[in-house]
């Protein structure tokens, strides 16, 4: 019998709560995800196939804010937070963190 106990000392995981926009800056999408540089190409794709989503209904894919979490549950809980809140205090929360509302997927893709 192997006793041997298996450890995983590597790394950290890591979990977004991001906001994208479309080209005119006039819809918003919160999600969270994993792996945002791989998400924000899923936006993208979806957009081209025509999938039918929110986001691809409204042409959106342009990340203008993000946060970023180590535990899963505290991820999830504050995307429920921002979903639950209005645009004024969404659009509040993206200016603190980028005021000209510049299209950050670049950092990610």
């Amino acid at each position: 019998m192997n006793n041997t106990m298996i450890e995983y000392n590597e790394g950290y995981l890591t979990f977004y709560v991001y906001i994208i926009t479309n080209k005119h800056r006039s819809t918003y999408y919160t999600g969270m995800t994993n792996n945002l540089g791989r998400r924000l190409t899923e936006h993208k794709e979806n957009i081209e196939k025509g999938v039918k989503t929110f986001a691809s209904k409204y042409n959106i894919e342009f990340l203008v804010y993000y946060e970023k979490f180590t535990w899963v549950d505290q991820a999830i809980a504050r995307e429920k937070e921002i979903k639950g809140w209005k645009r004024d205090k969404k659009l509040d929360l993206i200016r603190s963190f980028n005021e000209n509302f510049e299209f950050l997927n670049h950092r990610f893709v």
